[in-house]
């Protein structure tokens, strides 16, 4: 049994894991153990089918001591227009170099592959190596960070929740790219990796109408042009200055999202019906225009079970095909952790806090974590958000999170430091000043930022209520 000490121990390196973990490395000289369950580095990146994209640019995303691309604006395809977007294996790629070339080169970051947290025993922690059964003690000195409370449920992890019959073929994504001679495709689930497969599929050839698309519920989504940084981050400012206009305005949480609409910021694949869903989605005009194009959607519910001939769902069956090939697309996605303190006494829970991506969270955690402040004021500028994957959901975390972001900007030492970080998806904003729609749009903010918050509290208390 080996014995090890440490500063922080983080439990997971996925994203939010290595944002954390890269963000004390160049902030302080504190020592890190990072143990994941994984071979290598990138949490549900490791497991992602193959052709998997970001939905936000790569430009804020990933570590902030190394880009990932080049910040560069494609010029053709499906992107055309907007800032390059990572696949599955660049971002693997990205977060093996992040290990190899900048945590284990400071001689101050020690990697625990294929391990598991065992949890504490007699003041250490118990690390498991899978692979040679191994047993680590750890003594942590200052935290535990918790870094897998918002790991996500994703299609190679998931266990399906339907029955097939014998000679029925239900794939995941991953196993999609290696099906030949399908009669048909009939793709189960309405969210991000429904949309991407079924955009795939289109890609290859494969016509709308030979693709069948149980979609029991709409989503909302954000248009892509709206989520872009840097040279195009005047989108983004506007976005947030109607956001906050429409949170002043709205007569209740569903016509928030419809103001949203007929701005055109968010959108829905059908138009004529409720949309209830909201997991933060991004989509261009261009996809959005091709999955319309799939008219054969079904609305019955979940499916319970698959024959050669039929879908048994929930509010009756509906007829199918032998050598159809089903496309499980059903894994939740989001983790919707109940929001808990972030910082405790010795540990560190690594919830949602920004209402950006995982990572400029995790960054925004991490250099919390180095000033010099009481539990209670950390915990005050990092409330944890707590993700329902619903429009009310969306709403209580403009109610936490507009304040605490408010908050932190009051902050000089974290106002600088945020001002230079690349995983910041706003860190631009300075450099567009003398835009008139910048600073149309910024005064706006100001002018319905109090009102946009009471407004909020008493649409979140009509809900709940």
């Amino acid at each position: 049994m080996k014995s090890i000490e440490t500063d922080y121990l983080v439990i997971g390196a996925g994203a939010t894991g290595m944002a954390f973990a890269d963000t004390l490395l160049s902030e302080t000289d504190h020592e890190i153990v990072i143990v994941d369950r994984r071979h290598q580095p990138g949490g549900h990146w490791v497991d992602a089918y193959p052709f998997v994209e970001l939905h936000q640019p790569s430009a804020y995303y990933g570590v902030n001591s190394l880009p990932l691309g080049q910040d560069r604006i494609d010029l053709a395809g499906i992107n055309a227009g907007f800032y390059e977007r990572a696949g599955a294996a660049e971002i693997q790629h990205y977060y093996q170099r992040v290990l190899e070339e900048t945590f284990l080169p400071s001689g101050r970051i020690q990697y625990h592959a294929s391990s598991d947290y065992l949890g504490c025993e007699d003041d250490h922690h118990i690390i498991r190596s899978n692979i040679s059964g191994g047993i680590t003690r750890v003594a942590v000195r200052r935290a535990l960070v918790d870094a897998s409370v918002v790991q996500s449920s994703i299609p190679a992890c998931h266990t399906r929740t339907c029955e097939a019959e014998k000679g029925v073929t239900v794939v995941t994504p991953n196993q999609l790219v290696d099906i030949a001679n399908a009669k048909g495709f009939t793709v189960l689930g309405g969210g991000k990796t429904a949309m991407a497969v079924c955009f795939w599929l289109m890609q290859q050839g494969v016509a709308p109408d030979d693709i069948c698309w149980v979609r029991p519920r709409e989503s909302w989504m954000t248009e892509r042009s709206y989520t872009q940084p840097l040279s195009l981050v005047a989108n983004m400012v506007k976005m947030q200055a109607a956001s906050t206009q429409f949170a002043a305005e709205a007569t209740s949480v569903p016509d928030y999202s419809v103001r949203m609409e007929a701005a055109g910021m968010s959108v829905r694949l059908d138009r004529d019906r409720d949309a209830i869903i909201n997991r933060g989605a991004t989509i261009s005009l261009p996809e959005l225009s091709a999955l319309r194009e799939i008219e054969n959607v079904v609305r019955k519910g979940h499916v319970r079970a698959i024959s050669q001939s039929a879908m048994i769902m929930d509010e009756g069956d509906v007829g199918s095909n032998p050598g159809r090939v089903y496309v499980d697309c059903t894994a939740a996605g989001l983790n919707s952790a109940a929001a808990a303190p972030i910082f405790e006494d010795g540990k560190i829970s690594m919830h949602f806090t920004t209402m950006g991506v995982a990572p400029w969270s995790a960054a925004v955690i991490g250099f919390v974590e180095t000033l010099d402040m009481t539990l209670e004021e950390k915990n005050r500028l990092c409330p944890a958000l707590h993700r329902t994957g619903d429009i009310y959901g969306t709403m209580n975390i403009m109610r936490v999170g507009m304040p605490a972001e408010m908050a932190r900007r009051q902050v000089s030492e974290i106002a600088a430091w945020s001002a230079k970080a690349r995983l910041n998806p706003g860190r631009a904003i300075p450099d567009h000043m003398d835009d008139p729609e910048v600073q149309s749009s910024l005064g706006t903010m100001m002018q319905n930022y109090q009102p946009a918050l009471e407004n909020i509290e008493r649409l979140c208390a009509e809900h709940s209520g």
